[in-house]
Order: structure tokens, then sequence, then C-alpha cells
């Protein structure tokens, strides 16, 4: 059993509510925000099978309004805790043993599509350790971008990803990802509040091509905000999937060039 001090210590799933931001520069612009929320999970406290949040609208590995399925995330077997861990451990990392923050967007009413994940993985003392970008693409096939240079990765630094995988068909797979995570920290009349923030920037041979964004404010979990949130975005996983290829439209009308699908990469992780 475990102790009610240790309960309360124990970090809950936060969600956030913001926007995505997506910009292309050439050879045509265009240009698209729109309002999202998202979810991040501590997936090491999470495993503990306790039910961190006690909220009736948000469950684990059950159909809910808003929930989290395992399965969604990595080898689609495993928990994401195990799967993680052996990924790292693949990778010959060995010291991120503190929590693992996943950043993603939830089920709405069972359905989910997350173009990109992040798993943030943390030593024991706190530290930022390595970066985990889990990537899909609409045709159902995934990638891992790790992000880690053996030290502590600090707040609002930029890492750079060869791109070997295919996500657009008006992008070729060439040219680099610039990756930034911010978080900002604010205090209003003694509220403090989180504010977090996903850049991936897109160059190819002739310099920034894609300027992308996801960014949200933190806030508690709880049936209330849940229920606002169905109000407010209903449907929303269902809705990104259906503007991913209404902005493909607008490109394919604005004719830009158009790149056929290759295989994917041989290995499934790149760093």
């Amino acid at each position: 059993m475990i102790s009610p001090d240790t309960l309360t210590s124990l970090p809950a799933v936060r969600l956030c509510v913001g926007e995505v931001t997506h910009m292309r520069l050439r050879p045509a612009k265009n240009t698209f925000k729109y309002g999202v929320f998202f979810l991040r999970l501590p997936v090491r406290a999470m495993n503990t099978d306790i039910d961190l949040n006690h909220c009736r609208w948000f469950s684990h590995n059950r159909f809910n309004l808003l929930s989290f399925f395992d399965k969604d995330h990595g080898d689609g077997k495993s928990t994401a805790t195990a799967w993680i861990d052996q990924l790292l451990h693949a990778e010959h990392i060995h010291d991120a043993k503190g929590e693992i923050w996943l950043q993603c967007f939830p089920r709405v009413l069972g359905y989910v599509f997350n173009p990109v994940s992040f798993w943030f993985c943390h030593r024991t003392n706190g530290s930022l350790r390595a970066i985990v970008c889990e990537v899909r693409n609409t045709f159902g096939e995934k990638h891992i971008y790790l992000l880690e240079h053996g030290t502590e990765l600090k707040n609002g630094e930029e890492h750079h990803a060869k791109k070997i995988f295919h996500v657009s068909p008006f992008c070729p797979i060439e040219g680099q990802y610039r990756f930034r995570f911010i978080q900002k920290t604010s205090s209003d009349n003694g509220v403090t509040t989180h504010k977090h923030i996903a850049r991936i920037d897109y160059d190819d041979a002739s310099g920034p091509l894609l300027l992308t964004s996801i960014a949200g404010t933190e806030c508690a979990l709880s049936d209330r905000k849940i229920l606002a949130l169905m109000f407010s975005y209903p449907m929303m996983t269902i809705g990104i999937v259906l503007k991913i290829h209404i902005q493909a439209l607008r490109l394919f009308i604005k004719r830009v060039p158009f790149f056929s699908k290759p295989l994917p990469p041989s290995k499934e992780v790149s760093r």
C-alpha cells in the first residue's frame, strides 16, 4: 500500500491549452493557426496504477471523453514506461531514471492522431537528460528523433536533426530540423502559471522553409475543465487530421511541388 504522503508527492497529469502555428515561407506562402489542447503525462508515476487525478472524464487505457492509451505510443504493445526505458537503454542512455513527461494529444471520444509527441526524460536530480521526438505520418509510419548530447539539456537550447522521415508530400527528404523547447513560468497575484512551447523549424538547402510551433499554458486536469474543452474544441483530434488534408489541398492549389512518398528509413531511431 502506498502512503498518503507518497500519493500527494506524485506528479499528476496536466492539461495545456494553446495553439498550433505553421508558416511556410516558399515557394508559396501558407500560414495557419488553430487552437488545441494537449496533455503532459508523468509516465513513471502513471505506471503505479494509482488514479493520480480523480477525474470522472479522463481515463488511462479506458474509453472516456479524454483518455490516454499506452498502445498509442512506442511499439503499441508495451507500457509507455517499458518502451521508453528500452529505447533509451538501446541508445546507451542509462541515467534517465527520473520522471519522464510525455507531451501528446489525448484520445477524444476514443480517437487520436499525434503528428509528433515529445518524451522529456529526466535524471533523478531533475535535470533533463534527453528528448525523444516520436513523429508519425498519415500513412501509419513512425520515426524517432533522439535529442541528447551527454550533458543536461537546457531550457530554450536549439537542437538539430537531419530530416530522414517523410511527413509531407510537399517537402523532400533533405535538410534538417531545428528543435527548441521553452518553458516559461510567470506569477500574477500569487498564481503561478507554466507555459510550454515546442518549436520545430525545417531548413532545406536554401534556408528556412517551415516554421512551426505548439504552445500551451498548463492547468490542472479537472472534470469542469474537460467539459469546457469539449465544448470549445469538439472532436479536436479528428479536426487535426482534417486540417492536415485541408492545408495539403491549399498547397496543391498553389502548385507547390509534390514529392512521392519514399520508403521509410531502415532504422527507426536517428540521433
